[in-house]
C-alpha cells in the first residue's frame, strides 16, 4: 500500500507547530497503524530526519497510551477499538491519513503527538482508595454483591483512561472518564463507605484541571475504546448532587 500522511509536528509545548506531509511507501495491508508508523520512522531516520513521536506500550488495546486522532476521530472511524488496534488493510491504496495528538486544554501537547494526560492521574489519586480489609483473600459470600451491580461495576472497571472520550468532545469533558471511575467502586459495597468524600474530591479536581463541561452529546460514547455506556455519566451526576447535600448540611 502507498498511503500519503499529514502528521502534526510540534517540538515542544510552546512550539506553535504544524502539519507535514510524509509519504508511507509499500506497507504491508497486515500491519498495523503502529507497525505503519514504525516503518516510516526508520526510513525518516534513514535520511537522516528527525522521527514522528508518538505514545504507545502494551499495542493490545489494554493500557490506552497510543491515543491519536486518525482523520478527525480518536483512535480512528473503527469502532471499539484503540489505535494499536486499527490495521492498515481498513485503509484504501492512495488514501491521504491525517494523524494528530488528542487535543484538550488538559492534555497539553508534550511533542508532536504525545500529550500529558496526567490530569487523569490527578483525579484518580484525589478519588483515593476504599478501606476494606486487602490482606489475605476474604471468602467469597462474605460481601454479597448483586449481578446486576457486578455487572454494572465490571462494565465500568475496563476503561482504560485513554482520554479518547475528552478529546472527541467539543467541550473536552471528562466525564465518562470520571464517571467510569466513579461508578466502579460506589457501586460494591468495598466502595460504599468512601462513596460521597470520592465522587466530591474528583468532580472538584475534574473542574480544576480545566476540564469542560458535558452537554449531553455522547461523541464520548461513540469514540470509547471499550464501549463504556454514557450512563456512568447520569449516575455521577446523581451521586455528586447527593454528596453535595449531605455536606451542605452537615
Amino acid at each position: 500500500m502507498n498511503l500519503t500522511l499529514k502528521v502534526w509536528r510540534q517540538k515542544n509545548p510552546t512550539d506553535h507547530g504544524r502539519i507535514e506531509t510524509y509519504e508511507a511507501r509499500d506497507i504491508p495491508s497486515e500491519a498495523s497503524f503502529l507497525e505503519m508508523l514504525d516503518i516510516v520512522n526508520e526510513r525518516i531516520i534513514e535520511t537522516g530526519g528527525e522521527p514522528i513521536h508518538f505514545d504507545h506500550d502494551c499495542r493490545e488495546g489494554i493500557c490506552g497510551t497510543c491515543s491519536l486522532t486518525i482523520n478527525g476521530v480518536p483512535h480512528s472511524k473503527e469502532r471499539g477499538i484503540t489505535t494499536c488496534q486499527v490495521h492498515m488493510r481498513k485503509f484504501r491504496d492512495g488514501d491521504t491519513i491525517w494523524i494528530e495528538p488528542f487535543r484538550a486544554k488538559a492534555f497539553p501537547i508534550v511533542r508532536d503527538l504525545v500529550v500529558d494526560r496526567s490530569s487523569f492521574d490527578r483525579i484518580i489519586a484525589a478519588g483515593g482508595y476504599i478501606s476494606v480489609r486487602t490482606g489475605s483473600a476474604q471468602d467469597a459470600n462474605s460481601l454479597p454483591v448483586g449481578k446486576v451491580e457486578a455487572d454494572e461495576a465490571f462494565d465500568a472497571a475496563a476503561c482504560i483512561g485513554c482520554g479518547a472520550c475528552v478529546a472527541s468532545c467539543k467541550n473536552a469533558s471528562a466525564m465518562l472518564f470520571v464517571g467510569a471511575k466513579a461508578a466502579h467502586l460506589n457501586l460494591l459495597p468495598q466502595g460504599k463507605p468512601e462513596k460521597d468524600r470520592r465522587v466530591l474530591a474528583m468532580v472538584r479536581q475534574m473542574d480544576a484541571e480545566g476540564f469542560g463541561n458535558c452537554t449531553n452529546q455522547y461523541e464520548c460514547e461513540a469514540v470509547c475504546p471499550k464501549s463504556i455506556s454514557a450512563d456512568v455519566i447520569g449516575k455521577l451526576n446523581r451521586d455528586f448532587a447527593q454528596a453535595a447535600v449531605k455536606e451542605a448540611v452537615s
